[in-house]
């Protein structure tokens, strides 16, 4: 059950309000209580210093017999009890009992104290007279000299008939204020307690999107503060819940108009949102709330999900669905981590560059005859042309050459780019393969005098490769360094990280501008189209050489 405001300040005053009461009850009867037996003890003791001078000449002759009939008609006139006791402990008088028949008083506690410190008090039992009794004895002295006892009593009903009283008319203050209280609180839980049901109500209005509703206390406190702030937070929700819906609608077209599918997937692979282009790509009307496997059943695009969660990055992978080709680019959000998935139609795309590899390879084969023709009647020409047309002869020869050599090339790297190029790998010792790679280039450095040197660190594995793809690789870019090294030196270095091996090769040649250094491995792409004509190049060789590193999951830069 819910406990109101109202309630608990009124359970939280009245548990206040009798405790104070409980205390004030008990603290001020054990005072009262206290101060009065005090008081009573010190009127005891004057009376006791009073009754001790006519005492005392009883005392000193002896006379019992006038002593005790002294002390009962004195007893009668103060309401008190008087007796007398003799330095060994013997009554000698009392205004009660017969002192003859009352036993020795040696042992009593406020017998003892007055002998001992002059001064004697104790509330007891009297079994003489059978009840509660305040004693307070003195020493009745003769010069430093104790001569007896005078002890002074008041019966203790008479002290709580008084205490009695007192205690009834508190208990009556009591009860006044605790009512008062009751209804003080009453009053003050209600003012307290109304504006903050006012602020409840108001803003479990607010919760259901009711921002027009406002607060006015009368109120003079921080309570109308309060509710002037509560009117200006909800002014300001109202803006911002406007702009955050206009910012949404927005946010919908623009998803909506992507022609791209989009969706959005929460950790646990939920879709929490998505495009109509989506929809179209997964063939599902309904995606939201569904698992990303019973939207896209596919065991890559699972896997590629999986990879992003787990390694919390950017992952792409390209899938076929419904006859259709997409690459899916998922994105790691690491705040809500989500994970944003796109997906982008690239079937023209993949079919224009098959088309383009059919054409290449097609043209490549057509053109491959006729050019072998074209250089064997030119070789056989060579033997009965005369020296004038020689000249001409060799140009035609060397174009025919430098064409049957992009050709191959162009078969080369349409090959290496089928995805199901096959390698035949097997363990190489990667420093043995370049040393032998070197032997090709023997003559060609000796007749350019150019130093080249080859250092590995020591102990590097062997690694898995195919061996004459990764020969062409080495002889390409060597040939490169020899052609475009007029003099100097090429430098090749092997060495190991944590997974991989390392090659570099650096030559002291003409070098490539900084602008051209991204586009060197583009299909005919040369950074001096005259040289590289007059040493051959097709501008095909670091193509293929790209595709074969790439083919081995390696990397070339």
């Amino acid at each position: 059950m819910k406990r109101t405001i109202f309630s608990k300040l009124i359970i939280g005053h009245l548990f206040i309000i009798f405790f104070l009461s409980f205390l004030i009850l008990t603290f001020s009867f054990r005072m009262v209580r206290t101060f009065h037996i005090e008081s009573l003890k010190n009127d005891l003791e004057k009376l006791a210093q009073l009754m001790e001078k006519q005492v005392f000449p009883f005392i000193e002759k002896d006379d019992v017999e006038k002593l005790d009939a002294q002390i009962k008609e004195t007893a009668k006139a103060l309401h008190v009890r008087i007796t007398v006791i003799g330095i060994d402990g013997k009554v000698l008088a009392d205004s009660e009992q017969d002192p003859h028949s009352m036993e020795n008083h040696r042992n009593r506690i406020e017998i003892i104290r007055a002998l001992g410190e002059g001064y004697g008090s104790s509330i007891r039992y009297s079994t003489t007279v059978g009840e509660d009794m305040l004693y307070v004895a003195i020493p009745i002295k003769s010069k430093d000299e104790i001569k007896g006892i005078l002890r002074v009593s008041l019966f203790l009903k008479d002290i709580r008939y008084f205490l009695g009283q007192f205690k009834k008319n508190i208990i009556q203050i009591v009860v006044v204020i605790i009512l008062l209280s009751i209804v003080a609180s009453i009053i003050f839980s209600r003012t307290l307690s109304r504006p903050v049901r006012e602020l409840s109500l108001a803003a479990r209005k607010v919760a259901t999107g009711d921002f027009d509703v406002s607060v006015r206390l009368s109120n003079k406190d921080e309570l109308n503060e309060l509710g002037e702030s509560f009117n200006f937070m909800t002014a300001k929700v109202k803006a911002l819940f406007s702009e955050i819906s206009k910012q949404k609608e927005e946010l919908g077209s623009v998803i909506s108009s992507i022609q791209e599918g989009l969706c959005v997937m929460d950790k646990s692979g939920k879709v929490i949102l998505s495009n109509q282009s989506f929809k179209k790509i997964a063939g599902i009307e309904k995606t939201k709330d569904k698992f990303y496997w019973e939207v896209i059943r596919k065991t890559s695009f699972a896997d590629l999900i999986k990879d992003v969660l787990q390694d919390r990055k950017n992952e792409q992978l390209e899938i076929e669905l419904h006859g259709r080709i997409y690459i899916c680019s998922a994105t790691f959000l690491p705040l809500q981590e989500n994970i944003t998935v796109i997906f982008f139609d690239m079937t023209e795309l993949r079919k224009l560059e098959q088309m383009k590899k059919d054409f290449v390879v097609n043209v490549s084969h057509e053109l491959r005859t006729p050019l072998t023709a074209i250089k064997g009647f030119v070789e056989t020409m060579e033997e009965d042309i005369d020296k004038k047309n020689k000249q001409y002869l060799d140009i035609i020869k060397r174009h025919t050459n430098r064409l049957i050599n992009i050709v191959e090339d162009l078969l080369i790297l349409s090959k290496m780019e089928e995805k199901e190029a096959e390698l035949e790998m097997e363990e190489v010792d990667l420093k043995k393969l370049i040393q032998n790679v070197l032997k090709i280039f023997d003559h060609s450095l000796k007749d350019k005098n150019i130093i080249l040197s080859l250092s590995a660190e020591g102990d590097l594995p062997k690694i898995t490769m195919d061996i004459f793809k990764m020969e062409q690789v080495f002889i390409n870019i060597i040939d490169n360094a020899i052609k475009y090294t007029e003099k100097g030196s090429i430098d090749i270095m092997i060495k190991k990280n944590m997974r991989n091996l390392i090659v570099e090769i650096s030559d002291t040649g003409i070098g490539i501008s900084q602008e051209d250094i991204p586009r060197i491995f583009e299909r005919f792409y040369v950074v001096d189209k005259s040289r590289s004509r007059r040493l051959g190049g097709t501008g095909l060789g670091l193509s293929i050489v790209k595709h074969i590193i790439l083919l081995h999951r390696g990397t070339i830069h």
